[in-house]
C-alpha cells in the first residue's frame, strides 16, 4: 500500500488528511509526522513513506536535502513537497504553483500591475516568484517594516498572525495564507479608490497547493 504525509511541527491542526481523504478515500494512508527535528521526520520519511508534504520550518531545510529540485524550489530555497523517484528524491514547491493560479485569475478580474508580498519566509519567497513570473511588479517586506502599512494592486500576507500596521493596508485584493487563524479576514480594507478589497483566504490556497501536490504525490494527472 502506498503512504504519504506530511512532516513539519506542529502539524496536529493540519487540514491535509482530510482534504487527501476527501479525494482519495482511505486508501491510500495519509498520516501526520509531527516532529521537531527535521532529522527524525526525514528518516521516517525514508524508512516508511513514498512522498510527503512539508510545512514550517522544515520548508528550507528540505529544498536543500533533496536530490533534485525543480525550478520553483531552485528559485525560492523551498520546497513544500519531496516524492521519491527512481531518480531519486525530487522536491517541488505546490504554494507557488497555487499562489500563481490565484494571481492569474485576479489579475484578470481587476487589471492588476503590481503585488506586494508581506513576509519573506518559504512561503512568502514562493508567492513572490509566482507574481514575478505573472508578470507583476513586486516588492516584498519583511514582518517588521509593514509599521507604516502597504499600498499595492495586490497584497499576499503570508505571516502566520498579525503585526503592527495591517491596519493601513490598501490594496484592490487580498490574499491571505494563513487558514487556521486569518489576520486579514473581514477585516475593511480598501483600494485608493475607495472600493472594498477583495480577499481570498488561506483555504482556498490550501486547497490548491493540495489538488496540486497530491497529483504530483500519487503520480496522477493534475
Amino acid at each position: 500500500m502506498k503512504r504519504y504525509g506530511l512532516i513539519g511541527y506542529p502539524v496536529a491542526h493540519s487540514l491535509s488528511p482530510m482534504l487527501f481523504r476527501e479525494k482519495y478515500g482511505d486508501d491510500p494512508v495519509y498520516e501526520l509526522i509531527e516532529t521537531p527535528s527535521f532529522e527524525e521526520a526525514w528518516d521516517r520519511f525514508m524508512c516508511g513513506y513514498d512522498a510527503v508534504n512539508v510545512t514550517m520550518p522544515f520548508k528550507t531545510l528540505a529544498a536543500a536535502k533533496a536530490d533534485i529540485k525543480s525550478p520553483e524550489v531552485i528559485r525560492t530555497g523551498a520546497a513544500n513537497l519531496l516524492v521519491k523517484t527512481k531518480g531519486g528524491i525530487v522536491a517541488h514547491n505546490t504554494d507557488y504553483m497555487a499562489v500563481k493560479s490565484l494571481l492569474e485569475e485576479i489579475i484578470t478580474d481587476t487589471g492588476a500591475s503590481c503585488a506586494t508580498v508581506v513576509g519573506t519566509g518559504g512561503a512568502g519567497r514562493a508567492a513572490a516568484a509566482a507574481a514575478e513570473d505573472c508578470g507583476l511588479e513586486v516588492s516584498a517586506l519583511h514582518h517588521d517594516a509593514l509599521a507604516g502599512g502597504a499600498a499595492s494592486d495586490i497584497i499576499i500576507y503570508t505571516l502566520p498572525s498579525a503585526v503592527e500596521g495591517i491596519g493601513k493596508l490598501r490594496c484592490r485584493h487580498m490574499i491571505e495564507a494563513n487558514y487556521r487563524d486569518p489576520v486579514l479576514k473581514g477585516m475593511d480594507i480598501r483600494s485608493d479608490d475607495g472600493s472594498p478589497a477583495g480577499y481570498t483566504g488561506g483555504e482556498e490556497w490550501l486547497r490548491r497547493q493540495a489538488d496540486t501536490g497530491f497529483a504530483i504525490m500519487t503520480r496522477q494527472d493534475i
